[in-house]
């Protein structure tokens, strides 16, 4: 089943001799409970595309579509709710709050939306994510490591459609990094999520289904890792 699809996504910024075609023509589909990594040198667009999947920045052309919903076409404050309750957004820097507990910033995009948390699916969570004696601690008391676990918690608390991960190791050790990877991809086995990661780490992006690489603002080449894998995410 696909969840998110573009077409002709294009994004241009500046004008004349300052202009910068930071995407041109980009047509990717994506499947439910497929793990896709997308790479490219710095500058490529693998992060402004990433961006536009997750209704963060608008298209200069072309559409982006989410579970079925045609995202550039809503208004700001539909926008606004879609991001809310739609994606889930992974930061290299972690982005936490800095006066709320562990558990608290898991709970934040349900709380902003004024929507009671699954205590049940919440608990199960931070468990998963080896934080249960972690999770009344500050963000200042926490690991690397452990925050960038606070901020996977936030992005599937809300069951989103699809998870946007940008750079989520590059702030973090070997170690560290390969255990973020692993989480991502059990979240993948576990609740059929959605993952699109934009890596520079070529041996990290080995992990997921498919490698999308983009050069210069465009699709390079867009492979298969997992074959098998992803014939299950389509039945």
């Amino acid at each position: 089943m696909e969840i998110v699809k573009t077409s002709g996504l294009s994004k241009v910024y500046g004008e004349g001799i300052t202009r910068v075609d930071a995407l041109k023509d980009v047509d990717i589909s994506i499947a439910q409970g497929e793990f896709v990594a997308i790479v490219g040198p710095s500058g490529s667009g693998k992060s402004t595309l990433l961006h536009l999947l997750g209704g963060v920045d608008r298209p200069t052309s072309g559409k982006v579509i989410v579970d079925g919903i045609d995202i550039y076409s809503l208004n700001e404050k539909e926008l606004a709710v879609f991001r809310r309750r739609k994606v889930g957004f992974i930061f290299q820097f972690y982005n936490l709050i800095p006066v709320l507990t562990a558990k608290e910033n898991i709970m934040l995009p349900l709380l902003l939306d004024h929507k009671e948390p699954d205590r049940e699916y919440i608990t199960e969570l931070i468990d998963l994510l080896g934080l249960r004696d972690r999770q009344n601690r500050l963000p200042n008391e926490l690991s690397g490591g452990q925050q960038q676990r606070v901020s996977i918690g936030r992005a599937l608390a809300y069951n989103p459609s699809i998870v946007l991960a940008d750079e989520p190791t590059g702030n973090l050790d070997s170690k560290n990094s390969k255990e973020i990877v692993n989480l991502l991809k059990f979240s993948v086995q576990k609740y059929h999520q959605t993952v699109v990661m934009v890596t520079h780490d070529l041996e990290l992006a080995t992990q997921a289904d498919r490698i999308i690489t983009i050069e210069d603002g465009q699709v390079t080449t867009d492979e298969v890792v997992r074959y098998e894998k992803l014939q299950r995410a389509n039945r």
